[in-house]
């Protein structure tokens, strides 16, 4: 069904409805390469199914890592007119040209380890709305930003980390998770930047007031985005569902990135089967999240700082799991007896 105004969605569900399969063969090549390398069955554990990981959905038997990308979307959130942050707007703007410039965390964890990194700015200057008066963004508004997302891969990436940069977009996310499975604020906020107790009063109280104001129009995942979201969910909705049409592997950050996870796994479940979630968050509600969703995240470090660094040192290991892959001598090679029959 193409999309129309009344429906400007209409296209982006059937994209997650009619998503591509893995590509078994692969998988099964990898397989095979690893049986014949100097080390137990299994003794690499997770390394070992990362590169069937990335083989399943790059469909390439002998997966690359050539030009993998961290991208950071980012946008601003009317919400914060309600006291939820410990920092004011302008740092979005802020870290954004500190993440070109190289001095944020994520830009070294970059420049380390041969990531490449690109920012997404959203309309910094023109918030969504206070998600406890109005809704966050009109359809159009928002199945416009889903689809610039799709666009952010025309780089074609072997591997796409997706993060966030957002004052305020740990508060959309609880009101998203709060919408999508139920209980109030208090279930789903934390501390984000870092406030105080008042603050996460606030946010409490900010996610309640917007479940109750678009109450009765919180009915599809994405009514759920338009009401209570923000561009950089929006964005990354677009982004990940993209690298599954383009055969890309996703590597999803923390709590806000896995709100866009989570609402496509609300049209269609299988619609994330080429996620993995790097790390889980500090943030309490991400635990619950990834239970909902029935995900293991790769890492957890105790972080919440978004921006996907968690993604960033997920891929950290990817790099590592296919290096190993690629370059360990087999049995035959290094004249090293194999198992015994």
């Amino acid at each position: 069904m193409p999309a129309t105004p009344e429906n400007p969605f209409a296209d982006i569900h059937d994209l997650l409805l009619l998503v591509p399969e893995g590509d078994e063969a692969a998988v099964e090549a990898v397989r095979a390469r690893d049986a014949r390398l100097t080390k137990p069955a299994g003794s690499l554990g997770q390394l070992e199914t990362l590169v069937e990981f990335l083989a399943r959905w790059q469909g390439e038997p002998e997966p690359t890592l050539d030009n993998p990308m961290v991208a950071i979307f980012a946008a601003n959130h009317g919400v914060t007119d309600q006291g939820i942050s410990a920092y004011p707007r302008a740092v979005t703007a802020q870290m954004v040209a500190n993440f070109t410039r190289g001095g944020a965390a994520i830009s070294q964890i970059c420049a380390l380890h041969e990531l490449n990194l690109r920012v997404f700015e959203l309309a910094l200057e023109v918030p969504t709305e206070d998600i406890t008066k109005l809704p966050a963004m009109d359809a159009l508004t928002c199945a416009a930003t889903v689809a610039y997302g799709m666009e952010a891969i025309a780089g074609e990436p072997d591997l796409l980390c997706i993060g966030e940069m957002g004052i305020g977009n740990t508060t959309v996310a609880a009101a998203i998770f709060a919408a999508l499975y139920g209980g109030e604020g208090a279930d789903w906020v934390g501390r984000g930047t870092g406030v105080d107790d008042a603050g996460l009063a606030r946010k409490a109280r900010a996610v309640d007031a917007a479940l109750m104001r678009h109450a009765g129009r919180l009915d599809t995942p994405f009514s759920i985005l338009s009401h209570l979201g923000g561009r950089e969910i929006a964005a990354m909705l677009g982004a990940l569902l993209a690298a599954r049409h383009q055969k890309t592997p996703v590597i999803i950050d923390g709590f806000v990135a896995t709100a866009a996870a989570a609402l496509a796994h609300a049209v269609n479940p299988a619609a994330i089967d080429h996620c993995i979630f790097g790390h889980v968050s500090a943030e309490p509600g991400h635990a619950k999240v990834l239970e909902r969703l029935e995900r293991r995240p790769l890492l957890d470090l105790g972080m919440r700082l978004g921006e996907g660094s968690g993604a960033a040192m997920a891929a950290v290991l990817a790099k590592t799991a296919l290096h190993l892959h690629r370059t360990m001598a087999t049995f035959e090679s290094a004249a090293v007896s194999g198992p015994t029959e």
